[in-house]
């Protein structure tokens, strides 16, 4: 069509893809509808109801459970600061780790280990972060069970996002990491 044609019939006009919806402009927008439950929800949504002790009542996938063990479990943390950001917790409801018994921190321990090899083999991360925070002034966003965060690094992940915005990119849906470690565990 040269300029100055009307268009056929049926044939809608052209539109420049910077003004469609959704186009990266220099603005370079992300989109993370899956924090807004947790922002919507408020810091006191945690304490209604334990979420470590719920989880495994659950089945693995609504629960986001990619391991079961005998005194301890390991799951997908919902609010991830990374792709594959796993937690480690025992069946038990203690808060702290002085609290747990011999066999809980061997299986904390040994099911930590398994899951680093499974996150290198799936997510090919350079590295972890791995901690626990006990108590709310310590930073433990659920300070009454005990868990252990497992978070995979990349040499590339850290951006200005987390820094300046405090945002995270999360390249993956929950539901497709969790399918991914569970089948490689």
């Amino acid at each position: 069509m040269t300029e100055g044609d009307a268009p056929a019939a049926g044939i809608p006009d052209l539109v420049a893809a910077s003004e469609l919806a959704g186009v990266p402009d220099e603005f370079q927008r992300l989109w993370t509808p899956h924090r807004m439950a947790y922002i919507q929800a408020g810091a006191d949504a945690m304490r209604a109801a334990c979420p470590f002790c719920a989880a495994p009542e659950k089945s693995d996938e609504d629960g986001l459970i990619v391991h079961r063990g005998e005194t301890a479990y390991a799951l997908l943390n919902l609010f991830p600061y990374n792709s594959g950001h796993l937690l480690v917790c025992p069946y038990r409801h203690i808060a702290t780790y002085d609290h747990a018994t011999d066999a809980e921190v061997a299986e904390i321990g040994a099911i930590t280990q398994h899951a680093m090899t499974v996150l290198r083999s799936v997510s090919k991360c350079d590295g972890f972060n791995i901690g626990m925070n006990q108590g709310r002034v310590a930073g433990a966003g659920v300070d009454e069970h005990l868990h252990q965060h497992i978070v995979p690094r990349w040499e590339t992940d850290a951006n200005f996002f987390p820094i300046i915005a405090r945002t995270k990119a999360l390249p993956q849906l929950l539901g497709e990491v969790r399918q991914a470690v569970a089948d490689a565990w």
